[in-house]
């Protein structure tokens, strides 16, 4: 996965730079949280730069923060994934979402590394230790009185579902959904045109089109879903009106192929 020099070297020399990988952050606290760990990790590994990045919703997006890197002429980078518990399909994720980013760049690319799991570190004990000590009591009320509060229901006419079952996931549905997540905060989507909300779906149906995701009310399937897509499927679908027949897939009663597959 690199254009540069042997792999191998790398793994044995220091990072240029360390990415400290996380799930999802929604608010100002984890990505607080997770700029402390950057501060806490520079130097480690010898690397001269660490960043932050998420996986699904939460900025920088892992994309965005190891394109910057690759702006940046890093050699080796090492990804270090804190998400726990991290699911065994992890790395088989991580590597075909690499080489479908890798595959759509024009630019020499680094080297590339991922820790295991952090249950497998032996630190981990001490670390739970550490943590024991840190705790609080809680004050638990013996009974709960309801609020009694209402909720509005939603004026956003469109509705996005992306599919989140096995052949989605394993074909890079979470970095998707969290790309799509990001545009909708960052263009204030639910409040901009007719209003859109967005949900992870179970399994929409065209396994083999996947990722997949499903737009209402056309009910408009798109298969093949990359982030140039998502953005494409905002402006044209979302903001425009307009079906995006470059990712369609319209119901023929017959099966159907990915279109435009790399090469």
């Amino acid at each position: 996965m690199t254009d540069r020099t042997d792999p191998t070297q790398y793994r044995r020399a220091a990072p240029d730079a360390v990415l400290l990988v996380a799930k999802s952050a929604f608010a100002a606290a984890p990505h607080q949280d997770m700029q402390r760990l950057a501060v806490q990790a520079e130097g480690l590994c010898g690397a001269q730069t660490v960043r932050i990045a998420f996986t699904e919703q939460g900025t920088p997006s892992l994309r965005e923060a190891l394109f910057a890197l690759i702006d940046e002429g890093v050699g080796h980078i090492l990804i270090i994934s804190l998400m726990l518990p991290l699911e065994p399909s992890f790395h088989n994720w991580m590597t075909k979402t690499l080489k479908r980013w890798r595959a759509g760049d024009v630019r020499p690319w680094p080297s590339l590394s991922v820790t295991a799991s952090p249950t497998s570190s032996s630190l981990m004990a001490r670390l739970l230790q550490d943590l024991a000590e840190t705790a609080q009591p809680l004050d638990l009320p013996a009974s709960l009185r309801s609020a009694g509060e209402g909720s509005l229901v939603p004026a956003q006419k469109r509705r996005v579902l992306v599919c989140q079952g096995g052949p989605c996931n394993s074909a890079g549905a979470d970095a998707i959904w969290g790309h799509l997540r990001n545009q909708q905060e960052r263009q204030k989507l639910r409040v901009t045109g007719e209003g859109t909300m967005t949900a992870k779906s179970t399994c929409l149906g065209p396994c083999n089109l996947a990722p997949v995701l499903q737009v209402f009310p056309e009910g408009t399937y798109y298969g093949g879903v990359t982030e140039e897509a998502v953005d494409r499927i905002v402006a044209e679908h979302l903001l425009g009106g307009r079906v995006v027949e470059d990712f369609a897939y319209h119901p023929t009663g017959r099966k159907q192929r990915l279109r435009n597959l790399p090469q």
